[in-house]
């Protein structure tokens, strides 16, 4: 039987048609940390598929440690670096891996926290005293070294440090190890036994030291440049779907929970704890506010000994952002 073109082309059709859409959307590898604050955002997008509804065929790619995804995106293993630290991935940056930032994902939100009972009433109070905080070299704990100093005028050789992460923070807070500790919400909403008294909140001292509306911001998302120049319309899709999850587990706390049970085996308690600090802990922005941040705190950063180079200002790309804002 003689076929035809026309009917060589008519079955090429419907075999396309017919074919599973994920075969035709854009691969993206996108890698996130499966703890602190980057699971909650980074298990919703997963879970719920906002990047697949941009019709995006997205590979997630889970790392154990904070800094993985950036490790990972230096060997252009991934695509896409979802809430990664954000003054380390403005220094790797300025050593000149092609990177580029294109959303804020998460605020540097914490309260400076006292026992109860003590005797300390303000942040001045702690002068010779010992604060825990996140170690040297960190976003939080230049953060808050520059508010105590500028807001405060209580200077770093003033106080000792006490480093640690958040469940050491708290346990030294409650054994008396430590006179103030510089925690985030989620962690106070998790402690039952312990009555704390707050001094101070990083967020609301950081608005107060830059003279701004825009929180101080611990994770972006940064994209591997060359994927960036080839794939812009997918990124911008990224970000709107990134955008649409934000809204979402604002609106929709007690699934976030649900959510968290499962990714993180968290007990319905502190999945709950976790879910209701969402609207606090997460941002999906990139204003000229928001990238005016990002370089107060690398520059705060760098004045602390954390980083040694600066980052040209093409590193900070709005352009798939002010498109994401377009698209539904």
């Amino acid at each position: 039987m003689k076929i035809t073109k026309v009917a060589v082309v008519g079955l090429v059709l419907a075999m396309a048609v017919s074919l599973p859409s994920q075969l035709f959307a854009q691969k993206m590898r996108v890698g996130y940390w499966t703890s602190g604050f980057s699971l909650g955002f980074g298990a919703v997008m997963e879970q719920m598929k906002f990047a697949e509804n941009q019709g995006l065929n997205v590979e997630w790619v889970k790392f154990a440690e904070v800094n993985g995804p950036t490790r990972a995106i230096v060997s252009n293993a991934i695509d896409i670096a979802f809430a990664a630290p954000s003054t380390n991935s403005i220094g790797i940056a300025a050593d000149g891996v092609p990177v580029k930032i294109v959303l804020a994902t998460q605020i540097a939100e914490a309260q400076v926290v006292v026992l109860d009972g003590s005797p300390v009433k303000a942040i001045g109070d702690l002068k010779g005293k010992k604060i825990g905080m996140s170690p040297p070299g960190s976003a939080t704990h230049a953060i808050a070294t520059a508010i105590f100093e500028q807001n405060f005028g209580l200077k770093p050789k003033e106080y000792s440090v006490a480093p640690g992460n958040e469940a050491q923070l708290a346990q030294f807070l409650s054994q008396k190890e430590i006179d103030a500790g510089v925690l985030r919400s989620v962690t106070l909403a998790q402690i039952d036994d312990v009555k704390l008294r707050r001094l101070a909140s990083i967020v609301d001292e950081w608005k107060k030291l830059t003279k701004g509306n825009s929180p101080p911001i611990l994770a972006v998302t940064i994209v591997y440049s060359d994927y960036l120049a080839k794939n812009p319309d997918a990124v911008a899709k990224f970000i709107a779907a990134t955008r649409n999850g934000l809204q979402f587990g604002s609106k929709n706390k007690p699934r976030v929970a649900e959510i968290l049970q499962k990714a993180a085996n968290m007990n319905a308690k502190d999945a709950r704890a976790y879910a209701d600090q969402w609207d606090g802990a997460y941002i999906a922005s990139f204003e000229p506010a928001d990238i005016a941040s990002l370089k107060r705190m690398y520059d705060i950063v760098k004045a602390a000994g954390g980083a040694t180079k600066d980052a040209p200002d093409s590193v900070f790309d709005a352009a798939a952002y002010m498109r994401a804002k377009k698209i539904k």
